[in-house]
């Protein structure tokens, strides 16, 4: 059987890391099967829905690699799920209810004080045509319902094993809204046999939706998917993502200088039994993917992590790799300097820092300026790459110092900065003119 997935956003909002997670996952699936992934704009509420949000959502996933190979707009199949609809009320299992919110919400409280589960009665079930029609007379609009069997549903979950759901505790869902609109569950059953999806994956907070789910596939005559529903993520302290960290959109993640297969690594090892770190593409995390290495415990997101992937991703950044964005921010001064300073950085912008260092200006921090004299006396007139060796054993002789009594104040009078880039490296990239001007206590 070849794989197809899909991931179905709705465009009412920007893409976060949790959503992004399901995202990866669904492609990582894909992919590491020969797989094809789908992405379906879940726009069927035009009020909400952008095109801004729209496009987000598609700059967001191709930034990070997560290539769709079928793109669909739900709000373009309306017709499709009006005809399952008419299909469903044909056969009995859609059926029109006419309860408001206050109405509904008293019921259950009466169920919950007499202990009694707060599921729908099925009161509507009893309407005569001519209690439907009075009650439509009186302004009244039907919203629909999905007759469930009350069975127990089973399937073999790729994530979770062996799952059942007891469709007999649940009330029946609500499919159609009294205003016509579709909720989620129709559309997105419809859309997976018309797009022949294989296999849907989630995470773990839906897995009681899966049993009224596939109720639904039985009931329109279609073949049931493969389900894998995945544990959440959970902080760093092990509670629930904080409200702030769990709208973290990966737009703002761009924005902060996270790099791409950083947020892919982490997002795709964190809850499994890989090791976390940087992978090569995230082709390449897609083919090492199996949801037999994912744990049954949430996946731990932190973002410590994150920042020790992103520094290891830049660690590792080719300089021919990095070279167009040297010449976007205008600090390309070669690779001899890209290879010098890639082991400080954090993010990419930091690099300009480490330009502004080289090229000034740096305003010198001298703590002794007969030990600045010193060290300028003994200066070489080759800069060259022994030239840091050359000189500082120099300055020790001159001076006496040694250790970080000797290292630290040419660091800090060179660069202004306690720490930062290799020196040994640093050094010729800076010349010997600004050298020479900083240990004067010139800002160069």
């Amino acid at each position: 059987m070849s794989v197809k997935v899909r991931f179905a956003p709705s465009p009412t909002g920007k893409l976060h890391v949790g959503n992004v997670r399901t995202a990866l996952v669904n492609w990582l699936f894909a992919k590491g099967q020969g797989g094809k992934f789908v992405l379906r704009i879940d726009d069927t509420d035009l009020a909400r829905s952008t095109p801004e949000f729209e496009q987000g959502i598609e700059d967001d996933l191709s930034w990070l690699g997560l290539v769709w190979d079928e793109r669909y707009n739900q709000s373009k199949r309306f017709d499709r799920y009006e005809e399952a609809s008419a299909r469903l009320k044909a056969a009995g299992r859609l059926y029109p209810c006419y309860e408001t919110g206050d109405e509904l919400d008293r019921r259950r409280k009466v169920q919950l004080a007499r202990g009694l589960p707060p599921i729908y009665d099925r009161a509507a079930l009893e309407l005569t045509e001519a209690d439907r029609a009075a009650l439509e007379a009186e302004g009244r609009k039907p919203h629909w319902r999905f007759k469930l069997e009350g069975k127990r549903v089973a399937w073999e979950d790729l994530s979770r094993g062996h799952a059942e759901v007891d469709t007999a505790s649940m009330s029946d869902p609500v499919l159609i809204r009294e205003d016509g609109l579709f909720l989620y569950t129709l559309p997105s059953v419809v859309d997976d046999i018309d797009m022949a999806i294989t296999h849907v994956i989630r995470g773990e907070d839906h897995v009681t939706n899966t049993g009224a789910q596939i109720e639904i596939f039985e009931a329109l005559g279609a073949t049931v998917p493969g389900f894998a529903h995945m544990p959440l993520l959970v902080g760093a302290d092990g509670q629930a993502l904080s409200k702030r960290l769990g709208s973290l959109s990966i737009a703002e993640m761009r924005d902060q200088g996270y790099e791409p297969i950083a947020i892919t690594s982490h997002l795709g090892r964190i809850g499994t039994s890989d090791p976390l770190e940087v992978a090569e593409s995230v082709e390449a995390l897609g083919n090492s993917f199996a949801f037999s290495k994912m744990g049954r415990s949430p996946a731990r997101y932190d973002t410590a992590d994150l920042d020790r992937l992103n520094a290891q991703a830049l660690h590792a950044m080719p300089y021919d790799t990095a070279k167009p964005r040297l010449d976007a921010l205008g600090v390309d001064l070669g690779e001899a300097f890209w290879t010098g300073v890639q082991g400080n950085l954090q993010t990419f912008g930091d690099v300009a820092e480490m330009a502004r260092i080289v090229q000034g200006p740096v305003v010198p921090v001298i703590e002794d300026a007969a030990f600045a004299g010193a060290a300028l006396a003994v200066l070489p007139q080759a800069i060259d790459a022994d030239a840091w060796s050359v000189w500082t054993t120099a300055v020790k002789e001159a001076t006496g110092a040694k250790g970080k009594a000797l290292f630290m104040p040419l660091r800090l009078i060179l660069t202004g900065q306690a720490h930062g880039p290799d020196m040994a490296t640093i050094v010729p990239l800076i010349g010997r003119d600004r050298i020479a001007s900083r240990l004067k206590g010139e800002t160069a």
